[in-house]
C-alpha cells in the first residue's frame, strides 16, 4: 500500500506540475505528455518528460523549460538566459545529424514556459556520470568508448561541414537516446563561421564577463584556456572541452571547480602552460597520454579528432561492432550479411543492456529487408534468450508479431521452429494463441520436411494452450493430412509420434471418432510406422481417460492390428510387441464381455416367469430344507400355499424312498412326459418315463389339478349365476358358463369334480372309483350344473374321444396304487382316487394350452 500511496502521489506531483506550466503551450495539442526521466542543458534548466504524438502514438521526448526558475535573475539576465536558450533550440532544429539530437517538434514558447519535442531520450551524460549514479545507470566501458566514438562523429560533422564551433561541450549538454546513442545538445553558446576577407575560416570570440550571470555563458570548467590567455576561439577549442569531458567521466567530476571565479581560471590556465596535470588513476593507461595531448594549452599541438579514433583504446571488438552498426545503412545486403553471421559469437561477450539497448534497435531495422531476415533473426532470438519475459514483451515482441506471419524466405520457419520453446516460454499465453499458433498451421503446410519434423516435434509442448475447437479443427487436420499426403517416412513418423504425445490432452470421443479411423487409413507399412500406430493404440487403450471400448477393439482394433503383426521386415521384438497387444486386446474383450453376459444372465432369470414344474420344485426343495415349513410358514401369496403333500398311513416318507429330484430334472421329466395327466397322481408301480422317480410308495402332486383348484379358490363368490366368472378354458364360451356357488362347493381338489353333469353322487360315469361318502358333510358339494356350448374344431368326435378317455381311465387305475394327494393345511382327511374325466376335452389339449 505505501508503494501504490507514493506512486500515486508522484503522478499526482508530475500532473500538477505539468498542468501548471504546459497548459498554454502548442506542444501539448500534438503530443501527450508524461512522466518525467532527466533533466539537460545549461545548469540542467531543462525538464525531459516521457511522451507521444497523439495522432501517431509515435514515442518522444518532450524538453521543457519553466520561465519561474528564472524569476530571482535580474530582467537583463533573465531576457539574455531566454534568448540564448531560444537561439540554441532554433539551431540544433537546423543541424541534421546521427549524432545530433533530432528535434521532431519545433520550439513553442508560452507565457510560463519553453517546450519542444525530440526523439526520446533516456538521460543527459551528467545524470549518469558521478558517484551518485545508481548501478542500473551507470556506463559500461564499452558504452563510454563507443560514445566517445560518436560524439569524435558529430564534432568533425560540426566542424568540417556546418563550420560551427559548439564552445559548450560538456557532461551537461550531452544527451543519450533511447537507443544509448550519444548526441550532441546545448548549441546555446556556439559561433557560426565568419570567414576572413581572404576567405579564411574565422571564429570570432566573445569574452567571458562577470558582469552577466554564470548560466548566460560557457562553463568556465570547460572552456579551453586560448579563450581567456589569447581572445582565440578555433575548433581545437572544442577538443580541450573534449578532453576535460573524458576526464569528467572517468573521474566524475571535472579537471577542478571554477564557478564564476574567472581570475582563478586564468590561474589554472597559466599552470596548464606549465603542463601540470592533475591525477589521472581513473584514466584507462591506453586513453592517458591522448588525454593530457587534448588538454594542451597551445591549441595547434592538440591531436585531430581522426587520429583520435585510431589509438588502441577505441580498437576493441565490442567498440568496433557498435560502430559498424552505426554505419550499417551504408553497406550492400553482401557486406550486412557476413556481419550478421559473425554477430552471434559477440553479442555474448557484450553487456546485456549494451545488446538490448544498442545492438537490438539497428537490427530490427532490417526487418524491412526480407533478404536479410534468416541473417537477422537469430541474433534477435539470441538477445531474446538473454533478457527477462518483461523486456522481451517491451522491446522484441512487438517487432516479432509482423515477422510471425511472412513464410518467404523459408529459412524463417526453420529459425522459429528450432526456437520454438525460447519463443513459449517468453511469450504471453494471449500472444501464443494470436502470432505463434498461426505459424505452426503454416509450418506443417510448407514443403521442407525438416520444417514440418521440428513444427511437430514442438507442437505436444505447448498443446494445454490449444483450446479444443482448434485442437479439433485446424492442429489434428494438419497432422493427419501430412502424414497421409507425405512421402516422406521420417515425416509421417513423427506425425504419428506427435499425435501419441498428444493424446493425454484429447477426449475420448475425439480419439475414437478421429485418430482410431485415421490409422486405418494409413496404407504405408514400414516397420516404423507401423510401431508408431501400435504405440498410438498402445497409449488409446491404458489411458483411464481415453479407454477403448470392447466393442471398438472386436470390430476394429483387433481385425485392423492382426494383419500388421505379418508384415515382413518386423523385428522379433517389434513383432513380440504387436502380439502383446493383440493379446491384451482379447483379454480386455473377453472379461469385459464375460461379466456382461453374466449380469445379463442373472437380470434375465431374476425376471422370467416361473412355469409349473419350477415352482414345484421351488416348493419341494423348501420342503426339504425347512420341514416346518409345510405346516404354515410359506407365503401366503403362493399357489400352492393351501395345499401340503399327504402321506398315506403306514407308508413310509418319499424321501426315504427315493431322492429328491432337482428342479431341472423336473423340467425334464414335465417336458418328456407323454401321459395323459388325467388322473391326480401316478401309482408308484406304473411306468414312468426317464428321469421320473418310480420308487414304491413315492407320490407326485398332481399338477393338473392343483393348478386349476387354484384358479377357482381365487375366485369370489357371487350372487347371481352370470356374474362374469371365467373358464381358463379357451374352447369354453365363457358368457355361457355359470359361477359355482361359494356355500356349496368346497373343493380340495379335483377329485369327483364334475362339471359336465355326470352324477352328482350315485357313480361316475366314466367307470371310475365312487364317491366317497362323509356323513359328516366336510366333502360333500353339490354343482350348478350349467348349459355350456363348447367349441369342437372340424372332425373332432365327442362320442370317439369319450370312449378312448374311458378305456384310458380304467387301464390306468387298474395299475396305479392309492396315490398321495395334495389335502388342504387345515384337515388331513386322505381323499381317494380321482377317476373324473373331463368329456369335452383331451389331456393333450389341456397340457397344451398350461403350457
Amino acid at each position: 500500500m505505501d508503494m501504490i500511496n507514493k506512486f500515486y502521489s508522484t503522478a499526482v506531483h508530475t500532473v500538477s506540475t505539468l498542468s501548471g506550466v504546459l497548459p498554454g503551450n502548442n506542444v501539448t495539442r500534438e503530443y501527450e505528455v508524461l512522466e518525467q526521466v532527466c533533466t539537460a542543458g545549461v545548469g540542467l534548466m531543462w525538464k525531459v518528460y516521457n511522451g507521444y504524438k497523439k495522432s501517431t502514438k509515435q514515442e518522444v521526448s518532450v524538453f521543457v523549460f519553466e520561465k519561474k526558475v528564472l524569476e530571482r535573475w535580474s530582467k537583463d539576465d533573465r531576457e539574455t538566459m531566454l534568448e540564448t536558450l531560444r537561439r540554441g533550440v532554433q539551431q540544433l532544429t537546423k543541424i541534421r545529424h546521427p549524432h545530433v539530437l533530432t528535434v521532431q517538434h519545433p520550439l513553442e514558447e508560452s507565457r510560463d514556459s519553453l517546450a519542444f519535442a525530440t526523439e526520446p531520450v533516456f538521460a543527459s551524460l551528467s545524470n549518469v556520470v558521478g558517484d551518485s549514479v545508481r548501478s542500473e545507470k551507470k556506463l559500461y566501458d564499452v558504452e563510454i568508448r563507443h560514445g566517445l566514438l560518436q560524439l569524435f562523429d558529430g564534432l568533425q560533422f560540426l566542424h568540417n561541414d556546418a563550420k560551427i564551433v559548439h564552445r559548450n561541450i560538456s557532461a551537461e549538454t550531452i544527451v543519450i537516446n533511447k537507443n544509448r546513442s550519444w548526441k550532441l545538445f546545448g548549441f546555446d553558446f556556439c559561433i557560426a563561421n565568419q570567414p576572413a576577407t581572404d576567405g579564411t575560416p574565422h571564429w570570432p570570440c566573445r569574452e567571458y564577463t562577470t558582469s552577466m550571470h554564470v548560466l548566460a555563458q560557457p562553463s568556465l570548467e570547460y572552456t579551453a584556456p586560448e579563450l581567456a590567455l589569447n581572445s582565440v576561439n578555433t575548433p581545437d577549442s572544442d577538443l580541450f572541452s573534449l578532453g576535460v569531458l573524458i576526464f569528467t567521466i572517468y573521474a566524475g567530476k571535472p579537471l577542478k571547480m571554477f564557478g564564476s571565479d574567472y581570475s582563478g581560471f586564468r590561474r589554472y590556465c597559466n599552470e596548464l602552460n606549465q603542463r601540470k596535470y592533475p591525477a589521472m588513476n581513473t584514466i584507462p593507461n591506453e586513453l592517458t597520454e591522448s588525454l593530457k595531448a587534448l588538454l594542451h594549452p597551445s591549441a595547434s599541438l592538440r591531436p585531430k579528432l581522426h587520429e583520435l579514433k585510431q589509438i588502441v583504446y577505441f580498437q576493441d571488438v565490442g567498440v568496433k561492432t557498435l560502430s559498424y552498426l552505426d554505419s550499417l545503412y551504408q553497406w550492400d545486403n553482401l557486406q550486412k550479411s557476413k556481419f550478421y553471421k559473425g554477430l552471434p559469437q559477440i553479442i555474448p561477450t557484450l553487456p546485456h543492456r549494451v545488446n538490448l539497448h544498442s545492438i537490438l534497435p539497428y537490427l530490427v531495422k532490417e526487418f524491412v529487408n526480407s533478404p536479410m531476415i534468416p541473417f537477422v533473426l537469430p541474433n534477435v532470438l539470441l538477445i531474446a534468450e538473454m533478457s527477462s519475459q518483461r523486456e522481451y514483451c517491451d522491446h522484441i515482441l512487438p517487432h516479432l508479431k509482423p515477422i510471425f506471419k511472412l513464410t518467404d524466405p523459408i529459412q524463417i520457419l526453420l529459425i522459429f521452429m528450432q526456437k520454438m520453446d525460447l519463443l513459449l516460454k517468453l511469450t504471453p499465453a494471449e500472444e501464443v494463441k494470436q502470432s505463434v499458433l498461426p505459424l505452426l498451421y503454416r509450418s506443417l503446410e510448407c514443403d521442407m520436411p525438416q520444417i514440418q519434423e521440428l513444427c511437430l516435434a514442438v507442437l505436444p509442448t505447448f498443446s494445454t494452450l490449444i483450446d479444443y475447437n482448434a485442437m479439433k479443427n485446424s492442429v489434428l487436420p494438419r497432422i493427419k493430412k501430412l502424414c497421409l499426403l507425405s512421402s516422406n517416412v521420417s515425416v509421417k513418423v513423427n506425425c504419428l509420434i506427435s499425435i501419441g504425445k498428444l493424446l493425454e490432452n484429447l477426449d475420448k470421443w475425439l480419439v475414437l471418432d478421429e485418430i482410431l479411423p485415421f490409422l486405418q487409413q494409413i496404407q504405408s507399412r514400414e516397420p516404423a510406422i507401423i510401431m508408431g500406430i501400435i504405440g498410438i493404440y498402445k497409449i488409446a487403450m491404458t489411458n483411464t481417460k481415453l479407454g477403448i471400448t470392447k466393442d471398438v477393439m472386436a470390430h476394429k482394433c483387433v481385425p485392423f492390428l492382426v494383419p500388421l503383426s505379418v508384415e515382413n521386415g518386423l523385428t522379433i521384438a517389434q513383432f513380440n510387441t504387436i502380439i502383446a497387444l493383440i493379446k491384451e486386446m482379447l483379454g480386455r474383450v473377453e472379461q469385459e464381455q464375460r461379466e456382461k453376459l453374466q449380469q445379463l444372465s442373472t437380470i434375465q432369470r431374476d425376471n422370467k416367469p416361473k412355469d409349473a414344474s419350477e415352482i414345484l420344485a421351488n416348493e419341494l426343495e423348501s420342503s426339504t430344507i425347512s420341514p416346518s415349513a409345510s405346516n404354515g410358514n410359506k407365503n401366503n401369496d403362493d399357489m400352492f400355499s393351501g395345499f401340503t403333500v399327504g402321506q398315506p398311513q403306514g407308508l413310509p416318507a418319499a424321501s426315504t424312498l427315493a431322492p429328491m429330484r432337482t428342479r431341472e430334472q423336473l423340467k425334464i421329466s414335465h417336458n418328456a412326459m407323454n401321459i395323459p395327466a388325467v388322473a391326480p397322481a401316478l401309482p408308484a408301480t406304473s411306468t414312468a418315463p426317464k428321469g421320473v422317480a418310480t420308487a414304491a410308495g413315492s407320490s407326485k402332486p398332481d399338477i393338473l389339478s392343483s393348478l386349476m383348484q387354484s384358479n377357482l379358490s381365487s375366485l369370489a363368490p357371487a350372487p347371481s349365476p352370470n356374474n362374469g366368472w371365467h373358464s381358463a378354458n379357451p374352447l369354453v364360451m365363457n358368457h355361457q358358463l355359470a359361477s359355482p356357488q361359494a356355500s356349496n362347493n368346497n373343493f380340495s381338489s379335483l377329485d369327483d369334480l364334475d362339471p359336465f353333469g355326470s352324477g352328482s353322487g350315485s357313480g361316475n360315469s366314466s367307470g371310475g372309483a365312487p364317491k366317497p361318502n362323509n356323513t359328516n358333510g366336510a366333502n360333500m358339494y353339490t354343482l350348478q350344473q350349467p348349459h355350456v356350448n363348447y367349441i369342437y374344431p372340424t372332425g373332432y368326435s365327442l362320442n370317439s374321444i369319450q370312449q378312448q378317455q374311458q378305456q384310458q381311465s380304467l387301464s390306468m387305475n387298474k395299475a396305479m396304487a392309492p396315490p398321495q394327494t395334495l389335502v388342504p393345511q387345515t384337515q388331513t382327511v386322505m381323499q381317494g382316487t380321482d377317476n373324473q374325466n373331463i368329456n369335452a376335452l383331451s389331456q393333450q389339449d389341456i397340457l397344451n394350452f398350461l403350457n
